[in-house]
This record gives structure tokens, sequence and C-alpha cells, in this order.
């Protein structure tokens, strides 16, 4: 398995260029699913994303001669990825029905202090610095006082407390997935091989959930509606995760995830422009300070490592 000083520390131009056009895409990919959700309900989107998906890595794989099938220890970290990567997914799509997607992308950003909470226990020669601290806790803070808003002064409406806390959730389970990746044989597997785990486990849960839930779809959708099932099929669900799983690989977590803080940026961007979503002064001190946060998390002295022993 690799180990955490296998992976470069610093971000090339290139792997930054990525980054920026994956945060993008993140962000605006909230909007898409808010916009497809009056005709495509949130379980079978979400089912249909991941299962479509999967469908596509498999023929990506085979097209590369990636083995998906062969036994090298994986299958364990593989199904835990995929359950909490379902129930990440289950609470965005669920939650999105009564919180707007600019509230929802600031929320699901608490995943790099997920992240950086749990690397001292895969990687136990790092801990977090003072600043790094101050930055968790300056993150919460924001988030928190946002989220007082959904009982006070809603926005979105008066159950948007449930869709807040349902992205809290969400962005908990997208650390954990990040983790249990790094922590298992999955960090040594082809990015395909990941990814396949995960779309493929979460299809088959979401599938069965949405099923259990009697969701259906009504057909013909329309022109709106499946323009957004197939950019979060084909753009997101596989082209973007294939090339995030890539640099999970290549770069340490921290950094990649202290990049990230681009997207609830563009998501707000986004969500206020084409649907015309309240920004609010919360929401609006929220962001800022998960983005200082993450930077303080993961900048320069943000991580310690500890004598060897």
């Amino acid at each position: 398995m690799s180990r955490m000083s296998d992976r470069k520390t610093h971000l090339d131009p290139s792997a930054a260029a990525l980054l920026v056009g994956l945060c993008a895409l993140w962000g605006f990919n909230q909007v898409a699913a808010k916009a497809a959700l009056p005709e495509v309900p949130p379980l079978v989107q979400a089912a249909v994303r991941s299962g479509g998906a999967a469908l596509l890595v498999m023929a990506w794989a085979a097209w590369r001669g990636i083995a998906l099938w062969r036994r090298d220890g994986t299958l364990v970290g593989g199904l835990v990825a995929g359950l909490l990567f379902a129930a990440e997914f289950a609470c965005i799509f669920l939650g999105l029905q009564y919180t707007s997607a600019s509230r929802m992308v600031v929320f699901i950003y608490l995943s790099p202090f997920i992240v950086a909470l749990g690397m001292p226990f895969i990687a136990r020669n790092e801990r977090l610095s003072m600043p790094a601290v101050a930055g968790l806790v300056l993150a919460f803070s924001g988030v928190a006082w946002a989220f007082a808003e959904g009982f006070a002064k809603p926005a979105v409406g008066p159950r948007q407390w449930w869709g807040d806390a349902l992205g809290i959730a969400a962005g908990v389970l997208w650390g954990l997935t990040t983790l249990a990746i790094r922590a298992t044989r999955l960090s040594s597997a082809a990015a395909e091989k990941t990814l396949f785990y995960q779309l493929g486990v979460s299809g088959v849960l979401l599938a069965a959930a949405a099923v259990a839930a009697g969701q259906t779809v009504s057909l013909p959708l329309s022109a709106l509606a499946t323009s957004s099932m197939v950019f979060q099929v084909v753009v997101v669900c596989f082209a973007s995760y294939l090339l995030w799983f890539g640099l999970i690989r290549r770069y340490t977590a921290t950094r990649l995830s202290a990049f990230t803080l681009l997207t609830p940026i563009f998501g707000l961007l986004f969500g206020a422009w084409l649907l015309d979503e309240p920004v609010t002064f919360r929401l609006v001190v929220a962001l800022a300070a998960v983005s200082v946060g993450i930077a303080l998390v993961n900048g320069v002295g943000g991580w310690r490592r500890r004598p060897q022993a």
C-alpha cells in the first residue's frame, strides 16, 4: 500500500488547473441536481447517477485493460467506501428538497475537516498544529451560525434546518469516505477500481432505497431534466470522480482537500445566478469561515510531523 510519505505534498500547475475545473463542476452539480428534482425524485436521481456512471467505468476499464474483478484485498474497503458513498448522496439529494443548492454545497464542504481530524489516526506521524486547530474552530463556528438561521429566519422554507442537517451529514460522510480509501488497500488500487466500488455498491443500495420509498419517474423527461441527468452521470460521476481518485493516489489528501474550498464559492455563485436562490449574510459568513478554516487546516504549517520513534 502506498504510504502518506510517497505522495506529493505540493500541487503542480497541471494538477491545480484540474482541481479548479473540478471545483467548478462540483459547484454546478448541486444546481443541476436541484433543477431535476421536480421530475426525478431524489433517491431515483442518486441511483441513476451511480448506476449509469458504474457502467461507464466498466466500459472504460475494459478498454484500458484494467482488471476490476481481480482479488487484491480491496473488497472490504470497497464495500465500506460504497456504503458511505451511498449514504452521502442519499443525504444530499434528500436534503436538496428542503434547502437551497447554495446552502447544501457550503455544508458539504465540512468534508476537509473530517479528513484533517482523521488523518493522524491513519498517518500517525502527523498531528494538527495550533493554526489548524484554530481553522477547525472558525469553520465549525461559521457553519453553526448559518445552521441556526434555519430555526430563526429560514430563507428557503420552514424545513430548511432539516435540509441543512442532511448537508452536514453528507459532508461528514464524504470525509469518512476519503479516510476509508486512504486507510485500506484502496489507497494503492487503480482509480477506476476505487470509483467502481463506490458507484456499483451505491447504485444498488440507492436503487433499493428508491423502490422501498416508492419513488418513480414519469417519462418522457423534459430537456432540462434529461440534460441534468446526462451531466451528472457522464461529466460528474464518471469523468470528474475518476480524475479525483487519480489525484488522491498522487497527492496528499490534505492538500487536495484544501484546494476544494473553491467549490462552495462556485456553488454559491451558480445557485444565486441560475436558480435565483437567496444568499443571506449568515451563509456568506459561513462560506468565508469554511474557506479560511480549510486554508488554515491544510495550508503551510497546518500539519506537523511527529519525530519518528
